[in-house]
């Protein structure tokens, strides 16, 4: 079994890991449909919003989140033959800090506090994840977002910023072990920077909202939940 006695920092995906960000896109962009009468299967759904939310990102480097999803609201909305008006994409761009933790989220981060540093590196911006932070109610040591860096995950370049941003502060990378859900945004990229990680595997297997990885990628280590890893690293 790996140890992990050597780590001294934690570093965190924070929507799909520990915010279910299934749930609340599901939701939000599933009330633009029901408003004109439609229902989208969920799978559907959090698939297309997969595809569709990484080419806007790949092609917008320096937009803010929200606008990022506004414009998935009206490529998605418009792909099932829906069209939305300008307010409703605007609605579901700010949405982000409506999206609601996963249940076993703020006791597992309060264990993982008792003994590491705690971390958020995010494809978001400062002022949704202000908000997403009151939802957490847990202190980070840190939080690095797309909007600090100028780049967005699966960017390695995302993880390079942020840790020239962290050594300032004591953290790095030798002694961190990254958490997230996403293999395509979070583990490729996290391990092509030397990073561990820690697969968080929310949705059993499924890619949901999030693209597959173009290529293979083994966690260090894989758990079903945040209160999961906790155990595993031995935190009280």
């Amino acid at each position: 079994m790996t140890s992990f006695d050597d780590v001294q920092a934690l570093t965190f995906d924070c929507y799909g890991t520990l915010i279910d960000w299934e749930t609340g896109i599901a939701d939000a962009l599933g009330a633009l449909f029901e408003r004109r009468g439609r229902t989208i299967d969920r799978a559907r759904l959090l698939e297309r919003f997969a595809a569709v939310e990484h080419t806007i990102q790949a092609g917008a480097p320096d937009l803010a989140y929200p606008r990022i999803l506004e414009r998935v609201a009206h490529v998605v909305t418009s792909s099932f033959g829906v069209v939305i008006r300008q307010s409703d994409a605007e609605r579901f761009g700010a949405s982000v800090g409506e999206w609601p933790p996963f249940p076993d989220t703020h006791d597992a981060l309060v264990r993982l506090s008792s003994r590491f540093r705690l971390v958020v590196i995010s494809n978001v911006d400062r002022e949704s994840f202000a908000r997403t932070r009151r939802r957490l109610d847990v202190a980070f040591d840190a939080v690095i977002t797309a909007q600090d860096t100028g780049f967005w995950k699966p960017d390695p370049r995302m993880f390079e910023s942020a840790f020239s941003r962290l050594r300032e502060r004591g953290i790095v990378s030798e002694h961190t072990l990254h958490v997230a859900q996403s293999l395509f945004h979070d583990h490729v990229p996290a391990q092509h920077f030397g990073l561990r990680t820690a697969f968080v595997d929310r949705y059993g297997g499924s890619g949901g909202a999030t693209p597959s990885p173009a290529t293979p990628v083994m966690p260090t280590l894989t758990v079903r939940t945040l209160a999961e890893l906790a155990d595993r690293l031995g935190c009280a």
